[in-house]
């Protein structure tokens, strides 16, 4: 770990420092804040290189993913050096990586299902799969580079399109990997699915541990072979939760309203049933974090679902800009970023109070990345599960890099 206190706000608390964590001739990031990429002990964690802020190039050789131990002052271990590499997820028991080795594509190729030991050790491919989808004509291709794993352990999901190169309107999809059983099923499929950002709650209630947060976006145009050629925002995207079987599909009330819309990140807060959404509000103008649970699907009313109930976290701030953020797991701590501009856009701390009534509070400037903000080189603040250390991407150096923070102030 390399100091850099430099970034580190002028105002920022006493004890606070920050670290560059990687400084190769490659640009390096952080995987999407959203994914679970923690060992338990929240001091070893996967991040990437030869990657951009939202992946990797499954087609780049130098792309892989790499274990970053804090308490060993943040040394590097690969994990991964296979050309296609993609959608990690590191198991609730710390024990393995799981991974995606994505070689397929419309006229054939192979996707395979894998895991390592985080040493590196140990490596076995679960599951290869170079056809249709069991019970399907259905090949996938264009693995999303993301995956979420289920908090027993037992299930991985991600999406994909299931596109054949000659249908207009073509479907894209969510498959969940048995991982026991070494079996795939398909559970969720339609033409306006294709930037998912699947989440497991990560509940281990018997019951909540099966609900999958997913992005729809109506509207959206894709070509027969899967490019996205116009991926709408705004007005056309909501956000649903959905059962690891299909079954059960439900809204949170966010967006579609002429007013708000989802920004396009939202994630659990911590280990409840309770998410947030970033949305952009119109008028009065603000980028803004609220708060719902699901309720009962009813088409795709957005803020309007009857039932919902939604609390403004950002409320009581005077110019609300917030952006990408993440949560600790016991949802009490949240680290966000604001679109101010000009590379002045700041990490930022808050404290959660009680779901779905308090606002975040205390908020405190923790660093300033001066990162250019191009969408490859996004900050994507996020938090250790303890909330002990927050993380971001910046590319001051000239070279997209991972940085740290770390004596953060008590809630």
């Amino acid at each position: 770990m390399i100091p850099r206190n430099d970034l580190r706000a002028p105002d920022a608390p006493a004890g606070v420092e920050v670290f560059q964590l990687t400084c190769g001739e490659l640009p390096a990031a952080h995987v999407y804040m959203e994914a679970q990429i923690f060992h338990p002990d929240s001091r070893r964690f996967v991040l990437h290189e030869s990657a951009t802020a939202h992946g990797g190039d499954r087609k780049d050789s130098r792309h892989r993913y790499l274990l970053c131990d804090l308490d060993a002052g943040g040394a590097l271990l690969p994990l991964t050096g296979e050309m296609g590499a993609t959608a990690p997820s590191v198991s609730p028991d710390g024990r393995y990586l799981y991974y995606l080795v994505d070689r397929m594509d419309l006229s054939g190729g192979s996707l395979a299902l894998k895991r390592v030991d985080l040493d590196g050790s140990n490596r076995e491919t679960l599951l290869a799969i170079d056809s249709f989808l069991p019970g399907t004509r259905r090949r996938p291709s264009r693995i999303y580079p993301l995956s979420t794993i289920r908090s027993d352990g037992r299930r991985l999901a991600v999406s994909c399109f299931l596109g054949d190169g000659g249908r207009t309107e073509p479907p894209w999809g969510l498959m969940v990997f048995d991982i026991e059983k070494a079996a795939v099923e398909p559970v969720l499929e339609g033409p306006t699915w294709c930037n998912m950002h699947p989440q497991y709650c990560r509940s281990s209630d018997p019951e909540r541990m099966h609900d999958i947060l997913v992005q729809e976006n109506h509207g959206c145009v894709c070509s027969p072979a899967g490019d996205i050629l116009r991926l709408v925002g705004g007005a056309g995207a909501d956000i649903h939760v959905i059962r690891d079987d299909g079954s059960d599909l439900r809204n949170m009330p966010w967006g579609r309203d002429g007013n708000e819309s989802c920004m396009g990140h939202q994630c659990w807060r911590g280990t409840g049933d309770w998410a947030i959404a970033s949305v952009i509000v119109r008028k009065p103008e603000a980028c803004r974090l609220i708060e719902s649970r699901a309720v009962k699907a009813s088409g795709h009313a957005g803020s309007a679902s009857p039932g919902g109930v939604r609390n403004d976290l950002s409320r009581g701030h005077p110019r609300p800009r917030f952006n990408h953020f993440g949560t600790d797991r016991d949802g009490r701590r949240l680290v966000t970023d604001a679109w101010l501009g000009d590379r002045q856009d700041p990490v930022l701390l808050a404290t959660l109070g009680k779901p779905g009534e308090e606002a975040a509070r205390g908020l405190t400037c923790l660093a300033h990345p001066r990162s250019s903000s191009r969408k490859e080189c996004h900050v994507h603040p996020f938090l250790s599960p303890d909330g002990a250390w927050a993380f971001f991407n910046s590319d001051e150096s000239g070279i997209l890099q991972a940085y740290a923070i770390r004596g953060l102030p008590a809630p």
